[in-house]
């Protein structure tokens, strides 16, 4: 699959709930992995970076199966969001 098939997909969760979009995905260059996929535009980041990532984003490693929805994990332990660490890697 092609990273840009990922744009404006569904993202489910396991239970069923529709969750929003892909609207934007952030790579890890350093890793050479997608590191989470937001549910809203880059142009649209507004306010805290840091309270954003956290509540409209999706942690890749969440991800259980892309076809034709992505779908992801909301279990208690992984629904967990990033360290404090990856935040800020990721707000600088």
């Amino acid at each position: 699959m092609k990273l840009s098939e990922l744009y404006h997909m569904d993202i489910y969760s396991d239970a069923g709930q529709y969750l929003g979009d892909v609207q934007a995905i952030v790579l890890d260059l350093e890793k050479s992995e997608i590191s989470r996929l937001l549910m809203i535009p880059w142009k649209s980041l507004k306010g805290d970076p840091k309270n954003v990532l956290r509540t409209k984003s999706i942690l890749y490693k969440n991800v259980k199966n892309v076809g034709d929805v992505v779908l992801v994990s909301t279990t208690p332990s992984q629904q967990e969001q990033a360290s404090k660490e990856e935040i800020n890697d990721l707000t600088r």
